[in-house]
């Protein structure tokens, strides 16, 4: 079992924003010729949406296992040691952040308003693509975006940033400050919203893609 996860290269994958659950899903790279080339893909589930989108916070402390070789932000937060999503919100606040948006429930999960969710959170998809988002979201705890990050695995592999240039639900003023302050290779898609993963699907794996093809 040992000698099987050293030779297990893993590239963590950040869709979206904000901490969720690790997801079950992984996709073989079916390359076999090199021993330590990069061979699954782990996506990583964050909030508000469905299994479609995947959370920052997450692989940046779960990507310290040793089996991980790279990590991969699509849109989403970055934190280091000590900090949390909902303080680093604050450095550059999104339009989401001072709008009615976000809803809490009576037992306190968070969810966004299904009718402002195309406004922030998917504004260049259709209406009827981002309805379906906005019913099929995952309600994400609240206390979830206080959690604070002890070993970042940014600061020690390395990383891309791919930055939606019209993301409303985290500012891309912080998503580019979050790619300068841990050195990570940044791509910037310009009027792209927060769901850059469905309106860009080609520019998101590409991103993947060259993450794969260059960590070891």
């Amino acid at each position: 079992m040992g000698a099987a996860r050293r030779m297990l290269r893993l590239l963590c994958v950040e869709f979206l924003l904000l901490g969720g659950l690790l997801s079950g899903q992984s996709l073989s790279a079916q390359n076999n010729n090199e021993e330590h080339r990069v061979r699954n893909v782990v996506l990583v589930h964050g909030a508000w949406a469905d299994g479609s989108g995947y959370g920052g916070a997450v692989i940046t402390e779960a990507g310290t296992d040793p089996a991980v070789a790279g990590l991969v932000y699509i849109a989403a937060h970055m934190p280091d040691a000590g900090e949390n999503e909902a303080d680093d919100g604050k450095r550059f606040p999104s339009d989401l952040s001072k709008s009615t948006g976000i809803k809490k429930t009576a037992d306190g999960f968070t969810y966004l308003d299904p009718a402002q969710f195309h406004e922030y959170f998917a504004a260049d998809l259709s209406a009827e693509q981002a309805a379906f988002m906005a019913r099929s979201q995952v309600m994400n705890k609240a206390d979830n975006f206080k959690a604070v990050i002890t070993t970042p695995a940014w600061r020690n592999k390395p990383s891309w940033m791919l930055v939606a240039g019209a993301d409303r639900t985290i500012n891309p003023d912080l998503e580019r400050w979050y790619a300068t302050r841990a050195n990570s290779h940044k791509v910037e898609v310009s009027g792209a919203s927060h769901s850059v993963y469905v309106s860009r699907p080609k520019e998101v794996a590409a991103v993947i893609e060259e993450a794969a093809s260059q960590v070891r």
